[in-house]
């Protein structure tokens, strides 16, 4: 009776495990056919052991050198480090040349140096400039004078030192015009003295009104001594008869003489 639960169970299991879906290899750690699997992925990815496919020719006619197809063919990328070569390569050339040309035993004939030019001249102040004075300077006026120098100074001065004397009037020649220097020195009354006599009415206005057609006093008076004054006063011109027409002062004129 045990026997038949036993048969029982393995047929079952015989026929669970026949229906299972059968599991793939993996091709883990382990397996025995793990490095051909390796392999052939390999050849798979690379494209090798016959892998490739060669390109087909479309046409077996060759392309005209002349024809024009409107495209200019690229050119092949510059393998690394290309670009960079030939940049040092140019840089070495160009140094070369450079170094060449500034070598002490170049073709070139040299560059001549600039000549060096003298330092412009300061200008030197005189001493004796009018327009500068260092008479404040000790040691400057030790050096242009001394006291021997400053005495024959001094006393060369005192001989051209002379006294002008006073002189006569020298007397106008060809003018007809009353001269009030004269008149002046030989007179010696001050202002306001009355010496003539003068009648009329209201004398200070009618002076007033004559005295402003002159510019100055002194025209004023040799109108007045050219017209009879000082004794007659034709015009007007002095009311209060003193003899000075429109205020005239004989007085800076005697003082220039006593002087």
């Amino acid at each position: 009776m045990r026997v038949f639960p036993i048969v029982l169970s393995l047929a079952v299991t015989g026929f669970l495990g026949a229906c299972a879906p059968q599991i793939p290899d993996s091709g883990g750690t382990g397996f025995d056919n793990s490095e051909d699997a390796q392999r052939a992925r390999d050849l798979a990815l690379t494209g090798a052991g016959g892998g490739f496919v060669p390109p087909v020719a479309i046409s077996d006619e060759p392309l005209s050198a002349t024809t024009n197809t409107g495209f200019e063919p690229v050119p092949p990328y510059a393998t690394p480090g290309s670009s960079s070569s030939a940049n040092s390569a140019d840089i070495a050339a160009e140094t070369a040349a450079a170094l060449q040309a500034t070598s002490p035993n170049a073709s070139a004939a040299p560059v001549a140096g600039a000549t060096a030019q003298p330092p412009a001249a300061t200008p030197q102040i005189g001493l004796n400039n009018p327009g500068i004075s260092d008479e404040n300077d000790f040691s400057a006026v030790s050096a242009e004078r001394t006291i021997q120098s400053d005495a024959a100074r001094t006393q060369a001065l005192r001989e051209n030192y002379q006294v002008i004397e006073p002189t006569a009037l020298p007397s106008r020649s060809g003018s007809a015009d009353p001269n009030i220097v004269n008149y002046a020195l030989q007179t010696s009354h001050p202002r306001g003295t009355r010496l003539y006599s003068r009648s009329g009415i209201n004398l200070a206005a009618r002076a007033q009104r004559a005295c402003a057609g002159f510019a100055s006093p002194d025209q004023a008076q040799i109108e007045f001594l050219a017209s009879g004054g000082p004794e007659r006063d034709r015009r007007g011109l002095d009311p209060d008869g003193d003899g000075y027409a429109c205020a005239w002062n004989p007085a800076p004129f005697r003082a220039a003489v006593q002087n």
